[in-house]
């Protein structure tokens, strides 16, 4: 009996009753702990697109993409929230001052910069 394309690539079949089922494995991929960010993007490519969700999980690349893009995230993140923080003059004065009028502030920087991480990165 000749060889199959996938056993002269080095594969291997194993016998289930009359069908011979090629075993397969994914790539080993590094363990690595995915942040809030990563997890969201995942979710994302899972739910809508598929083919790239697939490519990347098959490839053994999937961890290491994502935990590439909550890193990104996390320093877009920082980033704006001090830069719009510094623009519109909420500072630890202010904070001192008035907590209250500090709070909202800040929480509203952060919802408007979370926007822009789901826009430019996390969506896209």
């Amino acid at each position: 009996m000749t060889k199959t394309i996938f056993e002269e690539m080095g594969g291997t079949y194993v016998r289930r009753g009359d069908y011979l089922i090629p075993c397969l494995t994914l790539p080993a991929e590094k363990e690595t702990v995915i942040g809030v960010w990563g997890q969201r993007h995942k979710r994302y490519l899972r739910e809508h697109k598929k083919a790239t969700y697939t490519t990347l999980l098959t490839s053994g690349n999937l961890n290491s993409y994502l935990v590439n893009i909550d890193e990104q995230a996390q320093e877009m993140f920082s980033r704006l929230v001090e830069q719009m923080a510094e623009c519109e003059g909420v500072t630890e004065q202010l904070k001192a001052t008035d907590q209250m009028a500090w709070i909202g502030a800040m929480n509203n920087i952060r919802g408007r910069a979370e926007e822009v991480i789901y826009t430019n990165l996390i969506y896209s």
